[in-house]
């Protein structure tokens, strides 16, 4: 699946998240839009078992409610307003589920689903998210990231075939990943900060075989330099702006009409 997407491939991080509220339907749906190649999401468990789209790990910073993720059920969940925090114009939007995510968009993009639980990294989201995945038989337009290793192995073990993207962190701590954790993990795409980023640890990587998406990428001089080097992939909050620097820097490569 990875080989067909062009190159370098933008991925609406949170969906089109520098236009509409972060990991709702809105901001994916727009990213669509905007002529996004893929869209990137988070998913966690609710205090109820079920799987959401959310990033962090309390309600607090995107909503009008408080607590924490795994707490709250997903009726209390659907009661907060995910959507005004952004823009007035946004009031009412709610929190997804991943199911209603594969229902609205599943069929229109490929979607990275990062598996996010870090704070609680043996709990049963790898299997809850595989059986939504086959269950809307979305097992070719899917790939699995994580920053956990257990995690990542688990859901392989599930869906062997679907490509899986290890996230690493900025500075030392994602160089340590790479090395002790790069061979033990199986990855098609390294994941690294833009902050990590070199046009040898692209070449390291290609030469291993392995695809480069790099995040968060929401500059064009950035994205410009990625292109050069020959990333594969960026993670942007802006896929418009992503497409047009992107256009532009090609457009600059080969002049001809």
């Amino acid at each position: 699946m990875l080989e067909q997407l062009p190159r370098p491939v933008i991925f609406a991080h949170r969906g089109a998240s520098a236009h509409a509220p972060e990991n709702t339907l809105p901001a994916f749906e727009l990213a669509i839009r905007q002529n996004a190649d893929a869209i990137e999401l988070d998913a966690a468990l609710c205090g109820d078992g079920q799987v959401v789209v959310f990033h962090d790990g309390s309600v607090d910073r995107t909503t009008d409610g408080q607590g924490l993720i795994k707490d709250l059920t997903l009726d209390a969940l659907r009661e907060l307003d995910a959507g005004s925090y952004f823009d007035e114009s946004f009031r009412g939007v709610g929190i997804p589920t991943l199911g209603e995510v594969f229902e609205a968009v599943g069929g229109k993009t490929i979607i990275n689903i990062e598996i996010k639980n870090y704070a609680s990294p043996l709990d049963d989201l790898p299997e809850f998210i595989a059986k939504l995945v086959s269950h809307h038989n979305l097992a070719d337009r899917v790939l699995f990231s994580s920053f956990n290793p257990i995690a990542l192995n688990r859901i392989h073990k599930l869906m062997p075939d679907v490509p899986i993207g290890l996230l690493t962190v900025a500075g030392i701590g994602g160089a340590l990943v790479r090395s002790i954790l790069g061979g033990w993990i199986p990855h098609q795409a390294l994941h690294p900060s833009l902050q990590n980023v070199s046009h040898k640890l692209i070449q390291n990587q290609h030469r291993r075989g392995r695809r480069v998406h790099v995040y968060t990428v929401n500059h064009p001089e950035d994205i410009t330099r990625l292109c050069r080097w020959n990333v594969d992939g960026i993670f942007t909050d802006d896929p418009l702006l992503a497409r047009r620097t992107i256009e532009a820097a090609q457009n600059a490569e080969d002049p001809t009409p």
